[in-house]
């Protein structure tokens, strides 16, 4: 018969928070396993104890002791950023797995607060970064599970650098534990407080947006003298490269950002790469990501040629200007992504030439659009109609 692993989740912080199942399958166990906080919980039952929450060694542990029932104890509850998964995914097939759930940090949390917790966008800043400013934008409430490198303050300084600082904060303290602490306020009070590393931060966005915004009037972005991927154009090119929201995406030659804007409403989880050379067209990207609260824009002062080469492989890339290197960029894409979405936009017929040929050598039919946008404009008592020049946009992508 295999041995018995019971996977435990312990709430929070004490013993006291746990299921009566949970409990009573770390009262049956032959040995307690777990980091050493959690063990702690325990002193009166006197089972042995293996220090670990590493899984091979758990694993390593288990085959070579005589153990026939373990605990393996994990905070919180094992489906909520824990790493009971890594645990289930390295023992399933030796020994027999059962999962005993606890009290999740959220769940303990808006307990306390009064609040539902149904409509909470969940993130994990356990030893990750995220895009805090863009998440918090588009979410009525977000909770952050903290203990890594990023801190409270961290949170708060990046939500007032981006116009947030009108939402309002929770932080929860040693939940569960005797030091239990819980503040709330705005982010600009607690731009330099210092925490408990068991931390959580939950925001609140009445304003948040309720919609995934497209075509963004061009009147809407900081623009100088700098060429700008209109609305329409913009809208429809964006469209067809289908961003998820994990997304990494490359706008190359970003301009007003206008374009890179878009697709970072779209991958809220992911990032984009505003590949610019010019100085001010950089400029004016940075100040309308900060305009847009899209902190999941990283901005690179280089020719497209140069920054490609180091960029993380994209799932997305637009390209609106290449400065004569659209074969090398396409090459370079590829060559990271074969199955990477490209559109690119181009005035002249010699370039939408050039993009034919250049998919072609990749074996790709590109689907090529025309577009002719025309407004109206008034002019005394008539309405006249006022048209833009035509635009090309071409968009590949692999199927094999």
């Amino acid at each position: 018969m295999k041995k018995r692993v019971n996977i435990v989740g312990v709430g929070m912080n004490r013993a006291s928070n746990m299921t009566e199942n949970a409990l009573e399958a770390v009262e049956k166990a032959d040995v307690i396993i777990g980091a050493k906080r959690m063990t702690s919980f325990f002193p009166k039952l006197k089972k042995p104890v293996f220090i670990s929450y590493d899984p091979l060694e758990i694993k390593s542990f288990l085959s070579d002791h005589e153990y026939t029932n373990a605990a393996v104890l994990f905070s919180g509850d094992c489906g909520f950023y824990s790493g009971a998964q890594r645990l289930l995914a390295v023992l399933k097939d030796d020994f027999d797995c059962e999962v005993y759930c606890g009290i999740s940090s959220p769940v303990y949390f808006c307990s306390k607060l009064k609040l539902p917790w149904s409509d909470i966008k969940f993130v994990s800043l356990h030893g990750k970064t995220a895009n805090i400013a863009r998440i918090v934008s588009s979410n009525k409430r977000t909770f952050f599970l903290m203990g890594g490198s990023v801190t409270v303050s961290d949170v708060c300084e990046r939500l007032c650098e981006y116009g947030l600082s009108d939402v309002k904060i929770y932080i929860g303290e040693e939940l569960g534990g005797r030091d239990e602490k819980i503040t709330f306020g705005y982010p600009r009070e607690f731009l330099n407080t210092k925490t408990s590393s068991l931390c959580v931060l939950m925001t609140e966005n009445i304003n948040y947006e309720k919609t995934i915004r497209s075509s963004i009037p061009d009147n809407e972005f900081l623009r100088g003298r700098v060429p700008m991927t209109k609305s329409e154009v913009r809208g429809l090119s964006v469209s067809k490269l289908q961003i998820g929201k994990d997304d990494i995406c490359w706008d190359i030659g970003s301009g007003t950002g206008s374009v890179s804007v878009e697709m970072a409403l779209k991958c809220e989880n992911g990032k984009v790469y505003s590949v610019e050379k010019n100085i001010e067209a950089v400029k004016l990207t940075d100040e309308n990501r900060h305009r847009f609260r899209c902190d999941n824009i990283e901005i690179i002062n280089e020719t497209a040629q140069s920054a490609a080469q180091n960029l993380p492989a994209p799932d997305c890339v637009f390209i609106g200007g290449s400065s004569g290197g659209l074969e090398i960029i396409t090459d370079i894409v590829y060559n990271k992504n074969p199955k990477a979405k490209i559109v690119v936009t181009a005035v002249s017929i010699e370039t939408l030439s050039q993009c034919v040929s250049i998919f072609g050598k990749y074996n790709v039919d590109p689907e090529i659009i025309q577009l002719s946008v025309t407004r109206t404009k008034k002019a005394s008592n008539h309405t006249m109609l006022n048209a833009e020049n035509p635009i090309f946009i071409i968009r590949s992508e692999k199927n094999e």
